[in-house]
């Protein structure tokens, strides 16, 4: 029954996502493919955090590595999408594959603060340099990007949306499958008992570390997307809070769902867009409580069945 609960709610979603251009204006149009880049940076904190086991505050260093690659590609006149999205996702994964050798050593909270230093040292980067990144500022104006060689620029937020949509699927069925592969299955068995796999001679540390750059490598595809849509890019999009409504997200949609993930990701910016129009400057607070509320409610993304029984209970059904 689950599973077929969990199909149909993939399958409303992607149809609510193919038909938004239909369904929505285009300022809102934009905000949904802003959606999308952040789905990709969720389903590289579900990578680490489902699969490996590490839940990371630090993927939007990656992230922004990646956005900043495509910005610089674009303001120097490579404007063609799928050049913007490789280089972006190599200039991800060599960032990843540098701190990473130091930070998958670690485990457990020391993981989680490690990451969390390495994300806010890139967004204290991004704001201090300037010739590269625009400062404070950001760099606006970015020029449109071409969905292939000889093609139109995506001026269009259709088609921009469009673009951005099919780019995000094809990252994530990527690495759906990949997941599903022979790695797939040793990473999360070194999650489920990394004692025992050392024990047989598996490198789990090689694992990690193979994890975390390919992890690394989807949220720079996300940065780029992220310029892509909105062809403009500043620290704000890479800080903390960022971070911490993207772990928020992993956590709501259960960390080893790709799916959810991106899911999650669409309700809870929606939730912080309607808090910042109905109660302005609350939406940090608010995204908090939610944060709070689903750690203690809900169990790999479903509700905690003591809860259930409580709730129940109060009712009058238990």
């Amino acid at each position: 029954m689950r599973r077929v609960l969990t199909a149909v709610a993939v399958a409303l979603g992607a149809g609510l996502f193919l038909l938004a251009p239909w369904l929505v204006d285009d300022y809102t149009l934009g905000t949904v493919s802003r959606m999308l880049s952040l789905g990709l940076l969720a389903v590289s904190v579900a990578v680490m955090t489902g699969w490996g086991g590490l839940p990371t505050l630090g993927q939007t260093a990656p992230y922004a590595v990646g956005a900043y690659a495509a910005a610089t590609l674009a303001r120097n006149g490579f404007t063609v999408g799928p050049v913007q999205i490789a280089v972006a996702a190599l200039a991800a994964a060599a960032f990843s594959a540098v701190v990473g050798v130091a930070v998958v050593r670690t485990r457990g909270v020391v993981f989680l603060m490690a990451t969390l230093a390495v994300g806010e040292l890139a967004a204290a980067a991004a704001a201090r340099w300037k010739a590269v990144t625009g400062g404070t500022d950001g760099l606006a104006a970015i020029p449109a990007a071409q969905p292939f060689w000889g093609a139109e620029p995506l001026i269009d937020d259709s088609a921009v949306y469009a673009y951005v949509l099919a780019t995000a699927a094809v990252v994530t069925a990527a690495v759906a499958l990949a997941l599903r592969s022979r790695t797939g299955l040793l990473l999360a068995a070194s999650r489920d008992n990394e004692a025992r796999m050392r024990a047989s001679g598996h490198p789990v540390t090689g694992y990690l570390y193979g994890a975390y750059v390919v992890a690394g490598a989807v949220a720079g595809v996300g940065g780029a997307l992220l310029v892509t849509g909105q062809r403009y890019i500043s620290p704000q999009d890479i800080g903390f809070e960022i971070s911490a409504l993207v772990l928020l997200a992993v956590t709501i949609a259960g960390t080893r769902s790709l799916t959810g993930a991106i899911g999650a990701v669409a309700v809870v910016v929606a939730v912080r867009e309607w808090a910042a129009a109905t109660v302005p400057g609350q939406g940090p607070l608010l995204l908090g409580l939610l944060f709070i509320v689903s750690v203690y409610l809900l169990t790999n993304g479903r509700l905690n069945a003591r809860w259930v029984k409580t709730l129940a209970g109060k009712a009058g059904l238990g």
